[in-house]
């Protein structure tokens, strides 16, 4: 049966990697969802919608058969646009299923092979609180698929691609040593994208949750040193715990205060490097492995090769380097 299905979030990162895929289904029509007109609709209609405004959310559901929620921000923003969504479509006759995206963050401190049951724990910042909290209200809908990707990486990804880049080619990053050997829970923007795809076909999954990462997960020292070679950002570095002490305590906040000071300004700041955050450093020593097997059997998934999707990714950001570095 043909599907309208809003995508939330359509202009973002993961969002448009969704709409491409649900283009190709032949069986689903994407309805962007997006905050302000003129993004990259290809051709689609598009949906002005406040994501954290009940009203706004409840009329841009209508007539959809599901929605795929993919917005991101702070949190208060995670939790605003869950309410506003849960709130509305709890009122929609037939029921209108959802694809919520959470994160691996909800697990917090937690350490080993974790799988879908495992109980949020240890260090929980504000971010894996607003996530946990919108994940409750999601799993309290019956006709919602939860999914808890690792790191989204992919050409366009801000977080762990580009930032990445631009910290390896600057030789911040590098070797980390002993700081850099927890696992890097990889998961390629396509295989987020396949997800949902595969859940949407598959109404017998909802009220389920689904890990996504690639299997058997590099370490981040690994990862590392496999991305600056496809970068050609070699050689790599051995970066040592003092370099990083200085990055984390002293010029992650100076960065950071910066970047506020700048947009308040409206002044361009993609010339300002990227901090390494405190929580980052944490993240990378810590062994967490996402078990990934209740959505390759549920979903039939197949994850994209990890060296070849590696080297795509920095190939396109190579490409794509002189175009972001120019100001706006």
């Amino acid at each position: 049966m043909h599907q309208s299905v809003l995508v939330l979030g359509a202009n973002g990162f993961i969002g448009t990697q969704v709409v491409t895929a649900l283009a190709a289904t032949g069986w689903a029509t994407p309805i962007l969802g997006v905050r302000r007109p003129g993004g990259p609709s290809k051709g689609f209609e598009e949906r002005l919608v406040d994501a954290t405004n009940p009203e706004s959310v409840a009329n841009a559901i209508r007539g959809v058969s599901a929605v795929v929620d993919c917005v991101a921000g702070g949190g208060d923003t995670i939790v605003a646009s869950a309410k506003a969504l849960f709130g509305a479509v709890a009122r929609t006759d037939p029921p209108v299923r959802v694809m919520h995206l959470s994160s691996m963050a909800v697990y917090g401190s937690a350490v080993g092979l974790i799988d879908e049951s495992a109980p949020f724990q240890g260090d929980l910042g504000p971010y894996s609180v607003a996530k946990i909290e919108a994940e409750q209200l999601a799993r309290a809908y019956p006709h919602t698929v939860v999914f808890r990707p690792g790191c989204v990486y992919g050409p366009t990804s801000p977080q762990w691609s580009i930032r990445f880049a631009q910290l390896l080619q600057s030789r911040r990053l590098g070797d980390l040593g002993a700081a850099g050997d927890g696992s890097c829970n990889l998961v390629h923007v396509a295989d987020v994208a396949a997800a949902i795809v595969r859940a949407l076909e598959r109404p017998e999954v909802d009220r389920q949750v689904f890990n996504l990462s690639t299997p058997n997960p590099p370490t981040w020292n690994e990862y590392l040193i496999r991305y600056a070679k496809a970068l050609h950002a070699v050689p790599v570095r051995r970066i040592h715990g003092r370099n990083l002490k200085v990055e984390t305590k002293l010029l992650a906040p100076a960065l950071k205060i910066a970047e506020i000071l700048a947009g308040k300004l409206k002044m361009n700041t993609r010339r300002l490097p990227p901090p390494i955050p405190p929580s980052l450093l944490r993240l990378m020593g810590q062994d967490i492995r996402l078990d990934t097997r209740r959505a390759q059997t549920a979903l039939g998934l197949e994850w994209l090769n990890l060296d070849a999707a590696l080297q795509a990714t920095a190939d396109s950001i190579t490409r794509a380097a002189p175009a972001r570095a120019a100001p706006p």
